[in-house]
């Protein structure tokens, strides 16, 4: 009899020890802000979604990775459909801001100046998060990627604001705009491509890269092999090896959906913590 009081005591204490780490982890596991910011530019509000690794309390500076979302999507994307970014915000101690780009394209459009997302990205909403958090605030900690529309605007962003960022990436990106004339609004943003075809090539990225210079922005492109976008994927980073730009290029099976990216977004934070803990070491 008393070795089984023993034993059900001994089976309590070992439930409380693990109720006690499971409430510590709960407790330390990341926050996730939704926030509104102010574009000055476009005289509006635009919401985003700001993640706080679990010891942003106890620690002073974090790094930072800006994600966009893709055409038809929004700010609560990442969050909603990847929650696992919240256990990387953890483990590889970051801030990671998700912000909203609307139909954009995360242009300045020539077309219709309430549309200036370039800027909004860029600037504002950089200075936005620099002023409310804790970021290490230089372009050394500072990453931006996104996918499909996202990564054409991460991409343009970055390379037209190097000063900026000083890593960036995409996935499934739409990385040359000019195949795609009547698709996905771009016209809205640009005007037609007939009409324009100097503003398309202007703001594709494919023809952003005389912009680049050896080491000067650390890149990744990721796509699937069975992407509607792979062949505008395969002729930019052929144009990278040519130019002799540094990048890291990824073809894996898979296609233009949620499966693909939510194993993606790993490769692309593990690229970006890299490149963080690199430019510490300098």
């Amino acid at each position: 009899m008393k070795s089984f009081y023993h034993q059900q005591a001994l089976t309590l204490k070992l439930l409380f020890i693990l109720l006690f780490i499971f409430s510590v982890t709960l407790s330390q596991a990341a926050t996730v802000d939704t926030v509104s910011t102010f574009s000055k530019s476009m005289n509006k509000t635009i919401k985003a979604v700001v993640i706080l690794p679990a010891t942003y309390k106890a620690q002073q500076r974090f790094s930072t990775v800006y994600l966009l979302h893709g055409y038809g999507g929004n700010y609560g994307d990442y969050i909603n459909k990847i929650p696992a970014i919240k256990a990387y915000a953890d483990q590889y101690q970051m801030i990671i801001v998700c912000a909203d780009g609307s139909s954009s394209w995360y242009l300045d459009s020539p077309v219709d100046d309430k549309w200036k997302y370039d800027t909004y990205i860029s600037t504002e909403l950089v200075s936005y998060t620099d002023q409310h958090y804790k970021t290490i605030a230089n372009r050394n900690n500072r990453a931006i990627t996104g996918l499909s529309m996202g990564g054409h605007g991460a991409l343009s962003v970055a390379i037209k604001h190097q000063d900026v960022f000083g890593a960036a990436g995409s996935m499934s990106g739409g990385l040359d705009l000019r195949p795609f004339p009547a698709n996905w609004e771009i016209a809205k943003r640009l005007g037609t491509y007939v009409q324009y075809p100097e503003r398309w090539n202007n703001n594709s990225v494919m023809e952003l890269t005389p912009l680049l210079s050896t080491h000067q922005l650390a890149l990744i492109i990721d796509c699937g092999k069975d992407d509607f976008f792979y062949t505008v994927n395969k002729a930019f980073h052929e144009k990278l090896l040519y130019q002799q730009i540094p990048h890291d290029f990824i073809i894996r099976p898979g296609a233009h959906n949620w499966a693909y990216w939510t194993n993606s977004i790993g490769y692309q934070l593990l690229f970006f913590n890299n490149f963080f803990q690199q430019s510490i070491l300098k």
